[in-house]
């Protein structure tokens, strides 16, 4: 009777979907954002991807930054230094510390004096050596053009340097301007594309079914905001061939529910505690 037991449970556990992990900014509930710590961090843990974001310097190098100009929240810099990254060099850039501050929003993260914004080769690097694919953020804006390179060398920018690394095939490109996804599909047809949808869509939007909005666009992931994620949403994308990445959930009541809406992945500041409960559900 026992052996029969726990075959059936295991035959359930290997039925069940793997839900992938993104470490959300590598893992700002633990480390500072965006950083080589919390990227090394996320690995150690065990996650699929690391998701990250990108700006561009004035001198055109790839940086990991959330935001175009440097938070004053999480990031110090010498004084009279400009704060948009557009306008900095990398040298410039590196004068600001970015670890040495507690991001007020997360009471367990730990601080890192002396942390610096990464370069996306950087980053690379890292990824070169563990089995995890790059979640990558094009961080580009329709009304603030003068933030970053054009959408076409933007995308280009990106894949030139992940192929420098031979990385192309670990690279899920996101954003939530699709300028960017549209150029990099002219570039590299078999990329993986993800579109990203804001928290606060308007109904209209909603109504408009973004799910066959992105489909029609070429993409195969959507990417939506966990508080539009649905069952009924999840069950349009997969009926399309398409994979839904939900972000940013932190807690198991919201991790229930996307495991209920059977979504492909969750994107989370604490990708430890994430695995660990997904672990306990045998969908890992």
């Amino acid at each position: 009777m026992k052996f029969a037991v726990l075959l059936l449970i295991a035959t359930q556990m290997l039925a069940a979907p793997k839900i992938l992990v993104h470490g959300h900014r590598g893992a700002r509930a633990v480390l500072p954002e965006n950083s080589l710590p919390a990227f090394e961090y996320a690995i150690a843990q065990g996650v699929d991807a690391i998701e990250l974001d990108l700006a561009v310097t004035k001198d055109n190098i790839l940086v990991v930054s959330h935001d175009p100009e440097m938070n004053p929240k999480i990031c110090s810099g010498p004084p009279n230094s400009p704060h948009v990254i557009r306008e900095m060099t990398l040298t410039q850039l590196r004068l600001w510390d970015c670890g040495a501050k507690q991001n007020p929003e997360f009471p367990t993260q730990k601080t890192i004096p002396g942390t610096q914004v990464p370069t996306f080769a950087e980053v690379l690097k890292l990824a070169q050596k563990a089995k995890v694919d790059l979640n990558v953020e094009t961080k580009i804006f329709p009304t603030k053009p003068e933030l970053t390179p054009s959408p076409e060398d933007f995308a280009q920018m990106v894949i030139m340097e992940v192929r420098n690394y031979n990385l192309e095939s670990r690279l899920i490109l996101q954003s939530f301007d699709w300028r960017s996804l549209a150029a990099a599909k002219k570039l590299a047809p078999k990329l993986r594309l993800s579109a990203l949808y804001p928290s606060g869509m308007s109904e209209a939007l909603l109504k408009k079914d973004y799910i066959s909005e992105a489909h029609a666009a070429g993409f195969g992931i959507v990417s939506p905001h966990y508080r539009l994620t649905n069952p009924a949403i999840v069950e349009q994308a997969h009926k399309l061939g398409m994979q839904v990445v939900p972000w940013t959930a932190n807690d198991p009541k919201l991790w229930d529910a996307l495991i209920a809406a059977k979504v492909d992945a969750i994107i989370s500041d604490n990708p430890a505690a994430l695995i660990a409960y997904l672990k306990q559900k045998g969908l890992r």
